[in-house]
Parts: C-alpha cells; structure tokens; sequence
C-alpha cells in the first residue's frame, strides 16, 4: 500500500490518500493510528505530490555501505556514525534542490528510508519491522564543502531543500530484497542492495532505540551506496527503489 500527501495543483489544502491504479483515493485521520477511506479519487494529472510526511525527527547514518559482500567487515562498529537532518531540509519530488550560493556543487546520496510507526524504546533487531510503518526514498544531500575539520557533518547536511522524500510511503516491502539506485541526468550512478549495507537497517534502529525513544513520524536514513556523485545547477538527480517509485528532483544554483 503507497500512502501519498498531495494537493490539488489550483488549491493550498494538504491532502492524504492510497495510490491505486484509477487514481489516489483520498483518506482521512492519522496515517499512524487511525485512518478511514473517504470516497473522493482524484485523477495524479490534476496532483501536485509533496512530501509523503512531515517527519517528527531525520537521523541519517554515514558511510554505511561496501562495493561487494566480501568488503563487509567481520566486526561491526559499537557506535554507528548517526547524524541529525532539520525538518526545515525535508521537500518533495519534483522539488528544486538549492544549492548554497557559496559553493557550485553538491552531493546526492540515495537512500532507503524507514519510517517509524509507533513508538519503539529497547527494542530487539528481530522487533524491528513490527514499529516500521513503511519506507520511502530519500536523497541525503550534502555539502561536503562545509564539514567541520574536526569531523562535524552537521551544517554540510542541513541546508533548506536538503533532504528530498518521497515520493510515496510503501508500506508492504521487505527491505532485505531491494536496490537502491540514483540517475544524474539519466545516467545511472548508484546500484546496490541493502544486502551491502554495514549496519543493518534492523541494527541501526535497534541501536536507536536504546539511545532515544522513536515516535511515530521518525524517519531512519539507511545510508548511500558506493557511486554517490557531485551534482550542479541544471542537473536532474532521480534517486528510485523500484518498489517505491523515483524521487525526481530537479538542481539550481542558489
């Protein structure tokens, strides 16, 4: 099931619904906990798709995947690298990235993200998938430009337009059996599985929960395939999980 927010492309009022094949059928309630079809369906040629949600919290983790299965290592990290992404970065598909005046370039990094459906505090890794309400894709822009030279990724990853969602949240996916794939400007740059991943998207999470309670409305950045590139105004960077569907977003200078 692929919950979307949207609106209607003439009118200001933020929308929910399931997409289906006629149409997305618009629902009502809290996507979390209780929700109801309404008998509205609107046509996605008339839609202008946001941000499937706004999210309560962005943590994203670095460096958290390998080229091949034999580079995974033999003994995992006792502290992932985590890293906080401001709400205020969070856009839509079909949204422009802003690059900072200051600099001429900027990194896209596809991403599969979990969404957190209810609230999760020491949770095992075999509990994981139970608080998980879906996934979506995310692009984890960074401006490496502005990494601190004692190692603080803060301000490089947390500029407005920096964190593209959507464009859909998929709740029925198993995320051990995906790839994650990026096309700058329709050549492809990123294809891996999850299969790759360092730290496990079930490890991480479980990681999290002992360090801080997960609310429904967290979003979990999974990390970025090798082959994450520089990109500049007038690109076009699609980051896309088959299952999902493509974030499509367009590049400018700010």
């Amino acid at each position: 099931m692929k919950f979307a927010r949207f609106k209607k492309q003439t009118e200001e009022t933020v929308l929910q619904g399931i997409v289906t094949e006629n149409g997305i059928k618009q629902i009502e309630g809290d996507i979390f906990s209780d929700w109801k079809y309404t008998d509205i369906i609107h046509n996605m040629e008339e839609l202008e798709i946001l941000a499937p949600l706004t999210p309560r919290h962005v943590i994203g983790i670095g460096a958290n995947y390998v080229g091949k299965i034999d580079d995974l290592p033999s003994v995992l990290p006792d502290i992932p690298v985590f890293f906080y992404k401001p709400i205020s970065s969070v856009i839509g598909s079909g949204k422009p990235i802003v690059i900072p005046s200051t600099v001429e370039e900027v990194k896209f990094e596809s991403e599969l993200a979990a969404v957190i459906g209810k609230r999760a505090r020491n949770i095992s890794e075999e509990e994981v998938t139970d608080y998980i309400f879906g996934y979506t894709v995310a692009n984890d822009v960074t401006a490496p430009q502005f990494f601190h030279e004692a190692g603080h990724w803060m301000v490089g990853k947390s500029f407005d337009t920096f964190t593209p969602l959507g464009p859909y949240i998929e709740t029925e996916l198993n995320p051990d059996e995906i790839k994650v794939e990026a096309y700058l400007n329709g050549d492809k740059k990123q294809d891996s599985t999850t299969t790759l991943m360092i730290v496990s998207m079930r490890k991480m999470i479980a990681y999290l929960s002992s360090v801080m309670t997960l609310e429904p409305g967290d979003v979990i950045l999974t990390g970025s395939p090798l082959g994450a590139e520089m990109m500049k105004g007038g690109d076009e960077i699609i980051c896309e999980i088959a299952e999902i569907g493509g974030l499509r977003n367009p590049v400018k200078q700010g």
